[in-house]
């Protein structure tokens, strides 16, 4: 065996290790360099340049389309949260009752279903629901309440399973203690599935703010989330604003991982040290 084939094997993981980063993030690195470029091509840097960085602040469909979508995320991940918290706790703790099978089935039915098929059905309901009542009409409302069907199936797994780690008995403690079922959920529940609803909650804003097939089918006419406007104007050629906005979205995705990870970690050794 020659040393090249030693070396090889004896470094497999780490050049397994290093392509798959390669291909998760070179593309990113791609996007973050032409975002600099001084002119409108995708193949040569020919500069460096803060010119699409001051074009992205004039461009009117980017940042409406971001405020838009950060209020529907803010909105419909908070309400799926919420709902996702009390379709777990009744799948958990309410153990065998009528019905169960098919709610269980209907809560986690958007997982294993094509967007596709999810924005058709829900567009096609909203618009019978708008002749007969004459409400909602497409637009934010009608993204929102998409985004939080889609979100609390995601949202009900991870509440699920740190409910289903949650030992009983301390819920049962606090009632043989006095406390009111009520009381109980938000008093000792609740604190102890903290964690599982910022991931939930994380999770949810996530998939809301970055969908495109869910708001393309539920938007209406001037109503347009930054996803759509993205992917209208890649759709047009290349525009290297969207870079820009691209490389504002993953800095500040990046920072808030970078803070969240100190502030767990400085946690972790204050409760370590703690005697």
């Amino acid at each position: 065996m020659s040393a090249l084939a030693r070396w090889f094997g004896a470094n497999l993981s780490r050049i397994w290790m290093a392509g798959v980063f390669a291909f998760l993030y070179l593309p990113l690195a791609f996007l973050v360099t032409f975002s600099f470029n001084s002119t409108r091509q995708d193949s040569v840097f020919t500069g460096f340049s803060l010119r699409w960085y001051l074009a992205l602040a004039d461009d009117t469909r980017i940042v409406e389309g971001f405020a838009l979508s950060l209020r529907v995320a803010l909105i419909s991940a908070t309400m799926a949260t919420v709902l996702a918290t009390l379709a777990a706790y009744a799948l958990v703790r309410f153990g065998r009752f009528r019905g169960r099978p098919i709610f269980a089935a209907m809560v986690n039915a958007p997982l294993v279903m094509p967007e596709v098929i999810v924005g058709l059905s829900l567009l096609l309901l909203f618009v019978g629901v708008q002749r007969v009542i004459g409400w909602p009409d497409r637009g934010s409302v009608t993204i929102v309440l998409g985004h939080t069907l889609l979100g609390m199936a995601y949202a009900t797994v991870v509440v699920m399973s740190r409910l289903q780690e949650m030992d009983p008995a301390m819920e049962e403690a606090a009632m043989d203690l006095g406390c009111r079922p009520a009381q109980v959920f938000f008093l000792v529940t609740l604190p102890n599935i903290s964690q599982a609803l910022v991931a939930a909650w994380l999770l949810t804003f996530t998939l809301s703010f970055d969908d495109v097939v869910v708001s393309e089918f539920l938007s209406g006419p001037g109503v347009t989330t930054l996803p759509q406007v993205i992917f209208s104007y890649a759709r047009r050629g290349v525009n290297p604003s969207i870079y820009a906005a691209a490389t504002l979205l993953m800095s500040a995705v990046t920072l808030a991982v970078v803070i969240y990870g100190v502030r767990s970690a400085r946690r972790a050794r204050a409760l370590a040290a703690t005697p």
